[in-house]
């Protein structure tokens, strides 16, 4: 998918939503782990619920590696639903994966060529081979890591070294790999008051903004200091979305708090156009 498709996606829905599809078997309903495959089940009943409010949808590999054959195959079954039933959604492998050379080039393979994402994480702290293989990939974006909205965020990512932040640099360096213009990079919406800065460096590339919600970070602070005139933003909820019932009706609750949020974007959209 390309930047001006996921842009004219967002003016459609009036959203720029992301739902993260974070599967732990102990927090689905119970009536589920009766289902042949209980993280697809649970999936495609979110899918299916929440897809005409958001624009993208991010699972983080972790939730159905640790299930082993049978959460890669939920994962497998999952991303090919989406690209056949809802081929216009944006899809982000959050795998945050990073080595260099060949191992690069075969995640990338993995999660881009394999499975067909349209994006996928990836850690920057190797450096220039550990992301341009991932660049590589015709028509997909490679969205780094550069400011995350965990407390740890500040044991190396904010520190200064010659006078500016690591974030900073990482920032910088990336634009000078090749197929930079493929980048899209994560900020934690809990780093809202760094966007400032961050839109000074990158002022046109879209950025991934977790946090938002069961966080505490503030959408209408993301959007004031981040938002760009191609908006520019995809801001994920993840737990506050798919977890907002255990109940029969966790998909129907799952559906409003996903409208909700899309209301917020809205509005947000309609103060910068």
């Amino acid at each position: 998918m390309t930047t001006e498709h996921l842009v004219a996606q967002i003016h459609k829905k009036q959203s720029f939503l992301c739902v993260g599809l974070d599967v732990d078997l102990a927090k689905i309903p119970a009536h589920l782990l009766k289902e042949e495959d209980p993280i697809f089940a649970f999936n495609k009943a979110i899918i299916d619920a929440t897809h005409e409010f958001c624009v993208a949808y991010k699972p983080n590999t972790a939730f159905y590696e640790a299930y082993g054959i049978k959460g890669w195959k939920a994962l497998e079954k999952t991303i090919g639903y989406l690209n056949d039933k809802y081929p216009d959604i944006f899809t982000i492998a959050d795998a945050k994966r990073g080595d260099i050379g060949n191992t690069s080039t075969m995640y990338a393979k993995a999660f881009l060529e394999d499975l067909g994402f349209d994006s996928v994480t990836v850690a920057p702290y190797m450096g220039k081979d550990s992301v341009e293989p991932f660049l590589a990939f015709k028509d997909k974006h490679t969205i780094l890591l550069a400011l995350t909205s965990n407390e740890g965020a500040f044991d190396f990512q904010t520190k200064q070294i010659d006078g500016k932040p690591l974030y900073e640099q990482v920032l910088e360096t990336s634009k000078t790999y090749e197929n930079a213009q493929n980048l899209m990079y994560v900020v934690g919406a809990t780093k809202a008051s760094f966007l400032t800065e961050i839109r000074q460096i990158v002022p046109d590339s879209f950025l991934l903004v977790p946090g938002v919600g069961a966080q505490g970070g503030s959408l209408s602070e993301v959007c004031s200091y981040g938002m760009t005139a191609e908006v520019g933003l995809l801001v994920n909820s993840s737990r506050g979305i798919i977890y907002a019932s255990k109940d029969e009706d966790f998909a129907q609750a799952a559906k409003q708090q996903a409208k909700e949020l899309q209301k917020q974007m809205q509005l947000e959209l309609e103060k910068k156009f």
